[in-house]
């Protein structure tokens, strides 16, 4: 077999892959659950690639986050639930029904008006997606308000979605600074337990997750998306932790034998600059 710019040939290659007594014994192992970590770990190094600015490797990434949507698919046609066409069926019915100011006669130049045109529209599939269901046969989730916020989230993603989606029925502080009342609480809590003799884990556990989710909530009151923030520090303390490894070279010795006081301020020069 032969690699091919066009998806058919991944498909077939997919099929190979999982034909029985023929196909690879590791992919003919795999399930929906144990391939979804691979889904995520690809979509992942996808934002890598993109926030590197490298395109080579973006190229690359894609491909390989484009063969979890083949694996899953092909998973699914096994089990006679859908295709990959299907899949692609799907998703341009979807765009084009979203985008009735381009593919169709509706005006919606302004984004307000489109974000108007997306609600009613996302609420007419709601529906339709239920009344499949029952021509199924499959009972319709008990749904509350915030389960359409997917759990798989990374959690710090997952706060701010849940709170966005409480906030539209007014459950939310109307200022920022009664937020930071609260993150100044909860860390407060945290000072308290740490000063026991010996701290309760599971309470600092979940006084650190409330601080946490309380700083995701300040995130949003500012218009700051809060995983933006933290990777921007995260790639702020790699770039300065580089420095003090560089440091290390430049005087002949080692990481590990450099003293905390050294590390700093090999740290501070690399701030300043």
């Amino acid at each position: 077999m032969t690699p091919s710019r066009d998806i058919s040939r991944l498909l077939e290659i997919m099929a190979a892959l999982r034909t029985p007594v023929t196909g690879c014994p590791w992919d003919l192992e795999q399930n929906f659950s144990t391939i979804a970590p691979y889904t995520l770990e690809e979509a992942y190094e996808v934002a890598d690639a993109i926030a590197k600015n490298d395109l080579v490797e973006l190229r690359e990434e894609l491909g390989d986050l484009l063969l979890q949507v083949v694996y899953h698919a092909r998973m699914a046609e096994e089990e006679n639930h859908f295709d990959f066409e299907d899949v692609v069926e799907g998703i341009t019915k979807k765009l084009i029904r979203r985008h009735p100011h381009v593919f169709g006669d509706e005006n919606g130049e302004k984004p307000e008006l489109v974000k108007g045109i997306w609600e009613r529209i996302k609420a007419e599939e709601r529906a339709e997606k239920r009344a499949e269901r029952e021509k199924l046969g499959l009972a319709e989730p008990n749904k509350g308000f915030l389960d359409d916020v997917p759990t798989a989230f990374p959690a710090l993603q997952e706060a701010d979605k849940l709170q966005r989606r409480a906030s539209k029925v007014g459950f939310d502080w109307n200022d920022a600074r009664l937020v930071l009342d609260k993150i100044r609480e909860e860390t407060l809590e945290l000072d308290e337990e740490l000063a026991k003799g010996t701290p309760d884990k599971d309470r600092m556990t979940d006084e650190l997750g409330d601080t946490l989710f309380a700083l995701a909530n300040l995130a949003r009151h500012l218009d700051i998306d809060p995983e933006e923030a933290l990777r921007r520090t995260n790639r702020k303390f790699r770039k300065r932790f580089a420095a003090i490894e560089a440091h290390a070279e430049k005087t002949g010795t080692s990481l590990e034998a450099m003293s905390l006081d050294e590390m700093e301020a090999a740290w501070q020069a690399a701030k300043r600059s």
